[in-house]
């Protein structure tokens, strides 16, 4: 089976409800994201920022994947798929995907602020006085802007070794996971799908300028027909 790695953003998850600071010139649900999106955010009002994650949880139960969640999805019956996402959802999982990794952490988890790696699932709401095993308050398990991604080496050793990178639904303007297609080598098919796209097609990039559910539906076909 060839390699297919695809990167994902927001605008798969944004055909299903859920929305991106990026659309709102930088506000988050009516928030700047520094304030519930940043380690000093935190430090200054943590109970807005767990307040502002509870919603996003109850958000996210209410969510249901789409379309082009589900034709990732169905890629694996050609393609040893592996998913990149910059998303906190787990859409791609109950849409069936298997291999997901999550750069920038998950929404159904927290860690304590003590230990990074002490972490643990959490689907109710999570307020001041909700503790580790050790006694420190728990956070959301997401990665603020400020903080380093610790799952980057990882993401880019997968683009290093990918036979086609699929991009869906990402401004590519978030580092380090815009860089990332710089990792594939320079003979890999890169498709980028995405209504209004950051980059041009070339001899390596095929721009497909469509939401991710339309994009999705007509490049499944492809790439089965073209590499099957």
């Amino acid at each position: 089976m060839k390699k297919l790695v695809v990167l994902t953003g927001a605008g798969v998850s944004a055909e299903s409800g859920l929305k991106t600071f990026r659309d709102a010139d930088g506000l988050w649900e009516g928030h700047d994201v520094m304030q519930v999106a940043s380690p000093e955010g935190f430090h200054a009002d943590p109970g807005l920022v767990l307040d502002f994650y509870n919603q996003r949880r109850r958000q996210l139960k209410q969510a249901e994947p789409n379309s082009a969640h589900r034709d990732i999805a169905e890629l694996q019956s050609w393609f040893d798929v592996k998913i990149i996402t910059q998303n906190v959802d787990d859409l791609h999982e109950r849409a069936g995907s298997h291999n997901v990794m999550h750069l920038h952490g998950e929404l159904f988890k927290v860690r304590s602020t003590y230990d990074e790696f002490d972490v643990m699932e959490w689907r109710k709401d999570l307020i001041l006085g909700d503790l580790c095993q050790r006694g420190y308050q728990l956070r959301p398990h997401i990665v603020w802007f400020g903080e380093a991604v610790p799952l980057i080496p990882k993401a880019m050793t997968l683009c290093e070794q990918a036979d086609l990178l699929l991009i869906v639904g990402t401004s590519l303007q978030v580092y380090p996971a815009a860089s990332l297609m710089h990792y594939v080598a320079s003979h890999v098919p890169i498709f980028y799908i995405d209504p209004k796209p950051a980059i041009n097609s070339n001899s390596q990039i095929e721009v497909v300028a469509e939401p991710a559910t339309i994009g999705m539906k007509t490049l499944k076909e492809r790439l089965i027909n073209q590499f099957y």
